[in-house]
């Protein structure tokens, strides 16, 4: 995933449609938490297994792969609006993790 390329895509389709004014970073948490909430919504009252075979099933997935994306759309544009480098957290946070989570205690 090419996330600069993506977010440069994402601020020209904003601009474009002057949405900058509706972008600060309260109302893109908050819809970044609202499509987080439709994907809860496609594992609702599913089980664990019922969950895991979705890979299988092209209908099912077709709602899946929309919410994710807009999911990945709302946090770009987030850390996007608010100069985080995604990648560089992304990194930071797994060095943490390693740290915080060593293998041998798992």
């Amino acid at each position: 995933m090419d996330i600069q390329r993506l977010q440069k895509r994402l601020r020209e389709f904003t601009a474009a449609r002057d949405w900058e004014q509706f972008h600060s970073p309260k109302n893109l948490a908050m819809a970044l938490v609202a499509e987080v909430g439709e994907l809860v919504e496609q594992f609702q009252w599913l089980t664990d297994e019922q969950s895991r075979q979705l890979v299988d099933q092209p209908k099912s997935m077709e709602p899946l792969r929309e919410e994710l994306a807009d999911v990945t759309i709302y946090l770009l544009r987030l850390a996007d609006t608010l100069s985080v480098d995604l990648e560089a957290a992304v990194d930071t946070k797994i060095a943490i993790n390693e740290i915080k989570y060593p293998v041998d205690a798992s």
